[in-house]
């Protein structure tokens, strides 16, 4: 529809200066971005009350009436507060502006009929509506050249006669708009959105295009598009309002589901993946003589999924997600195992030095003296031993590389790269990753190019239907048992005024042969202040346990310090390790048995499960103690009390996808999707997200290439949405 290609600035009452704020603002470039620019909220404005009906416990409420008089009222230097007195012929209440008052004064006329909205209150005895919403077009339902009702009480009674509109505005659902102060100081509110949205209303004399066909709109009872885009911002009622809500929810899911599965298919069209086919000696030789202790049946369950999509000749792409300490690294290191008796290399990438280092540690101790060359490459791998490693997997005898994004460098090349091990994969771009991924040999296989499995290892739990929406290219494995042995961490909830007995219970701990974490949050926003906070905190603690040797670790310090104190607490060298989140991922200490996290209510619920994670590692009982203020909104009390409910992952994500939404979910730090969710909400449309990703999965096994004339208009649609034809999903 080519009218709504057109310019913002073109529309009635916007112009260049508007346009340009709404263009930065809100992204609102053209008549389409408007129309697409969702309310956030309606209020039900069906109902005139009278004055007399009116109380100070009501909501918002809307009265039909006419200003008698203003007072003003000096409230100090240059600041004062404006009074309407307003009636209906039943009563008289006040109308105040504290902010306002002078253009009020300047622009609503004594004597005039009005339609005020606003949420009544009383004060000095006196019923008043504060900053209220006010309108003055003439009655609807009022004939052209009639004569207007006498009183404000007959123009109340006329409106409710009219069908409840007043002001030649159906007062029904009136939309509310989300605004930056920017926009609001330019005099763009969201009152001024909604006259904007009706003016290009009026502008769409013809139906706007349908993007859905009426055999998928039919029989899942959608509204269409029209319907549902003129709907969303002007509801006649509760059930069409939410019908929109579901059609246009619906349509954002299935574009987003079709585009993830569009990309599924494609890859396995195009692409092949090595086969291994070959359970050999130092597959064997590691599991008959080296497993560190019995595979859990869920270890069991993910080698056998794995040991599947390396024999099909299908690249695998596969998410294992699985909670702290639940065996994940060594389920990817028999998968790296398998690619060494085939022929291959294995990569492990890891987000920080400490974790990779952390990985190199682990497995040279699972392989002990078998004879799999393993080595290290990061940033501080230089001069002649980096040339050694470089060379050794330019030759092959290098079997398995751990590494940071240093492995992605140009200079790093593979003789015969099988398998991709990609850890905590939220904190790697997508770029990055297709880098890697792209580092696989130039074998052909059945005039397809080979290239190099990959598996993305997460301790995040990620929820299904934001797995779908993330991950949905991605066939998932999930480990949810917990080795055998491990006791459930105990989690409490302490106020800060308690921490004399907090620093006792440490002790305790302590002189019975543990180790702790005592965690200071370190939050970008405030870094400076955060950082002197842990300074400070450092040196308190230190006077707290004189009797006791502490380490200090935080993200500023340099990579050779931080690794020195770090080893100390490892080494058992310190009992107490002080640290910001750089130790959420990566530190393996069984020894230590208490985390105490100071500010919990800074974090969000995934990392403090992040945190907690880094006990509960031996045999012994482990505790886990949120430190937070009395001061606490709802939501962290939320928050904290999940943490103390219970240690699975997979129901805390869900909790934290709820109260904090699924943040941005697009773009190529994360998905590589090309779509904003406009009306959606991943973590409470979760049945639509399944609706639409099963009907998308449907047309994609009927159409893999995308050509039949029957689908035309969703592929044209999904060509329109798409801002990148970069393949993103090929490599998770």
């Amino acid at each position: 529809m080519e009218i709504l290609q057109q310019d913002i600035m073109y529309l009635p009452g916007v112009g260049p200066n508007r346009k340009k704020i709404l263009s930065t603002e809100l992204g609102i470039e053209t008549f389409g971005d408007l129309l697409e620019y969702y309310p956030y909220k309606h209020v039900d404005r069906s109902k005139v009350y009278r004055i007399s009906e009116l109380n100070g416990d009501m909501p918002f409420v809307q009265v039909v009436g006419r200003i008698l008089s203003f007072e003003t009222f000096e409230m100090g230097p240059r600041k004062e507060r404006v009074v309407a007195h307003f009636t209906d012929g039943t009563g008289i209440m006040d109308l105040v502006w504290f902010n306002g008052g002078k253009y009020a004064k300047q622009n609503y006329r004594i004597g005039t009929d009005y339609l005020v909205f606003g949420r009544p209150s009383v004060f000095n005895n006196r019923l008043q509506v504060q900053h209220p919403d006010i309108e003055e077009p003439p009655l609807a339902g009022t004939p052209d050249g009639a004569a207007a009702p006498a009183t404000a009480e007959s123009a109340a009674d006329a409106t409710s006669a009219a069908g409840g509109t007043a002001g030649g505005v159906a007062i029904g659902f009136r939309p509310y708009y989300n605004t930056t102060e920017k926009m609001k100081k330019a005099g763009l509110t969201s009152r001024t959105i909604e006259r904007f949205v009706k003016t290009l209303l009026e502008k769409l004399r013809t139906p706007v295009d349908e993007t859905i066909p009426d055999f998928i709109t039919t029989p899942r009872h959608l509204m269409g598009r029209d319907e549902a885009l003129r709907t969303i911002h002007f509801p006649s009622s509760a059930a069409l309002l939410e019908k929109a809500r579901v059609r246009l929810k619906f349509e954002e899911l299935f574009f987003v589901q079709l585009n993830i599965l569009r990309y599924a298919s494609d890859q396995r069209r195009k692409y092949a993946g090595f086969v291994f086919n070959r359970i050999g000696s130092v597959f064997n030789d590691f599991f008959y003589h080296h497993l560190p202790f019995p595979l859990t049946g869920a270890q069991k369950r993910v080698m056998h999924e794995i040991r599947r999509d390396v024999c099909s000749g299908r690249q695998m792409n596969r998410l294992l997600q699985g909670d702290v300490g639940s065996g994940k690294t060594l389920v990817a290191l028999m998968a790296m195992l398998i690619a060494v008796d085939n022929g291959f290399q294995a990569c492990i990438m890891a987000p920080t030095e400490i974790l990779a280092e952390q990985h190199l540690q682990t497995i040279r101790a699972f392989l002990g003296d078998m004879s799999v060359r393993v080595e290290l490459l990061t940033g501080i791998v230089k001069g002649k031993r980096r040339k050694e490693v470089l060379d050794g997997l330019l030759s092959g005898e290098v079997h398995i590389l751990v590494g940071t994004h240093a492995v992605i460098e140009d200079t790093v090349q593979f003789a015969r790269l099988g398998l991709v091990v990609v850890d905590e994969q939220h904190r790697f771009g997508v770029a990055q990753r297709a880098k890697l991924w792209g580092k696989g040999s130039d074998d052909r296989q059945h005039n397809k190019r080979s290239i190099p499995h990959v598996l993305v290892m997460t301790a995040t739990p990620i929820p299904r239907t934001l797995a779908m929406t993330l991950y949905g290219d991605l066939d998932v494995s999930v480990i949810d048992e917990l080795p055998p042995g491990r006791k459930p961490i105990q989690t409490t909830h302490v106020f800060d005024n308690r921490m004399t007995s907090l620093y006792d219970g440490i002790r305790r701990q302590i002189r019975e042969g543990r180790q702790v974490y005592i965690v200071f949050p370190l939050i970008e926003e405030s870094e400076k202040m955060d950082l002197k906070n842990l300074e400070q905190g450092f040196d308190v603690l230190c006077q707290v346990f004189p009797e006791f040797r502490l380490s200090k670790v935080h993200g500023k310090m340099k990579p050779k310090d931080k690794e020195e104190e770090m080893q100390k607490f490892v080494a058992g060298q310190t009992q107490i390790l002080v640290a910001t989140t750089v130790i959420e991922v990566g530190v393996n200490v069984p020894n230590a048995s208490v985390m105490v996290i100071l500010d919990a209510q800074r974090f969000g619920l995934s990392q403090l499960h992040q945190l907690r994670g880094r006990v509960g590692r031996g045999a012994d009982q482990s505790y886990c103690i949120l430190v937070t203020s009395y001061k606490l909104s709802e939501v962290t009390r939320k928050r904290i009390d999940i943490m103390c409910e219970t240690n699975d992952g997979f129901r805390i994500a869900e909790a934290d996808l709820k109260l904090r939404g699924p943040g941005d979910l697009e773009g190529t730090q994360q998905s590589g999707m090309a779509f904003d969710l406009k009306i959606a909400d991943i973590a409470r449309d979760g049945q639509l997200v399944q609706m639409a990703r099963d009907e998308a999965q449907r047309i994609v096994d009927d159409d893999p290439t995308c050509t039949a004339e029957k689908y035309a208009m969703l592929w044209n649609r999904l060509r329109e949405l798409r801002k990148s034809n970069v393949n993103w999903a090929a490599i998770s």
